[in-house]
């Protein structure tokens, strides 16, 4: 199999690599993780974040994938892959302060939503000027999302909601929320939900932030309290929200899965072996590291085999199905053995983090330890990926 570009696409990745290389060093200078907590505040970060995606926008890289007829670069799906390539190799956003609106939010609407709602949503989500979050999981239903219990009534031409969301994602910068909600608390509860644009400063919602293991406070708890929504904010049907937000998530575990720079890491992992020792030697010529480090490399390559075997099948005129399940669990999975690895590799200088003394590479990868395990967890779980990979994909029989 012939993996090289064609002329064409070859030209498309320099300029692109060109870009990034002098755009990166203006906004983000020096920072090795320009998004990892190890290399500056998180309001500074979120600056600069915002800062990217006003560059990103006007050269017109913010949303490749999305149709010409909405802003978007109308690109083919392998100057896509180059475009995700060349940014996660540099650890930069995707799609800068609003990932979560372009990447899987505003495709929803084009696909899902009716004119009014991509008239009035999608532009501003281009320009950031509207940051978005999802409202999905609950306390008691995360990896049970059709658990979820928030409830909308509808009285007249609003809905009122009344509830609670967790681990929501940019909550607390958020203008809009999409959010999924009980609008018939009788039904089998894949059927009794709807799926609804809502503004962040309606009255009635409170954002508390969470404190995570890595010292970040990018996820929240939200609070609903007779929170009145307009009915023309309901996407798709009442009732039938189960299947745009199924939609959402097919969007979030394909960014989620091969678009993660596992790879990137592992080659930094590998890095960080040629200067450090491992019981008395140097780790890069120690056989138990060399063996790690080919495997975990090994993985990543396999990978990225598989997400250009996804690209073919999608060339081929293939929708992404739940095969995207592969990809997520694959890429979290990898990324958290190489954090476990890094942690052994370092010994006790592992768990020291920004600032402390001796720290190996000011503590990023201390912090790189304690996300990886989230990751596992965020936009469906492991268990709930080899769930989905057993059913939809083996046909295996559901257990009892």
């Amino acid at each position: 199999m012939d993996f090289r570009y064609t002329p064409e696409q070859e030209a498309f990745r320099e300029k692109l690599s060109a870009w990034l290389d002098r755009n990166m060093a203006e906004v983000f200078g020096e920072a090795r993780d320009p998004l990892a907590q190890t290399d500056e505040d998180g309001e500074r970060r979120w600056q600069r974040t915002k800062e990217w995606h006003r560059c990103l926008y006007e050269a017109g890289y913010v949303a490749l994938h999305w149709p010409k007829e909405w802003g978007g670069g109308g690109a083919d799906l392998v100057e896509q892959a180059i475009y995700q390539d060349e940014v996660l190799k540099r650890g930069l956003p995707l799609y800068g302060a609003n990932q979560l609106a372009i990447d899987r939010i505003g495709p929803t609407l084009m696909f899902m939503g009716n004119d009014e709602q991509r008239q009035r949503y999608l532009a501003k989500m281009l320009t950031a000027e509207e940051i978005w979050c999802q409202g999905y999981s609950e306390p008691n239903a995360g990896s049970d999302l059709a658990g979820l219990q928030t409830r909308a009534v509808l009285d007249g031409d609003d809905f009122v909601i009344n509830g609670q969301k967790v681990w929501t994602s940019l909550a607390h910068r958020a203008d809009m929320q999409v959010l999924l909600v009980r609008t018939d608390p009788d039904a089998p509860k894949h059927r009794g939900i709807s799926y609804l644009l809502v503004d962040m400063k309606t009255p009635g919602i409170t954002v508390r932030p969470l404190v995570q293991i890595t010292g970040e406070s990018d996820f929240n708890e939200v609070f609903y309290d007779n929170v009145r929504v307009p009915r023309e904010n309901l996407v798709g049907e009442v009732n039938q929200g189960w299947q745009v937000s199924i939609a959402t998530l097919m969007y979030e575990r394909v960014s989620g899965g091969t678009r993660h720079p596992v790879e990137r890491t592992v080659n930094e992992l590998i890095g960080v072996a040629k200067t450090v020792e491992f019981e008395g030697r140097p780790a890069s010529q120690h056989p138990y590291v060399r063996q790690k480090l080919a495997s975990l490399s090994t993985e990543a390559l396999c990978l990225r085999l598989s997400r250009y075997r996804s690209l073919t099948a999608q060339l081929n005129g293939k929708v992404p199905g739940p095969e995207s399940s592969f990809g997520k669990l694959h890429a979290t999975e990898l990324n958290l053995r190489a954090a476990m690895f890094a942690d052994e590799l370092l010994g006790p200088y592992a768990p020291l983090e920004r600032g402390s003394l001796g720290a190996i590479e000011n503590g990023r990868w201390s912090y790189r330890a304690l996300r990886a395990r989230g990751l596992t967890i965020a936009a469906g779980s492991s268990e709930i990926q080899h769930n989905i990979i057993g059913e939809r994909v083996l046909k295996l029989p559901k257990g009892r």
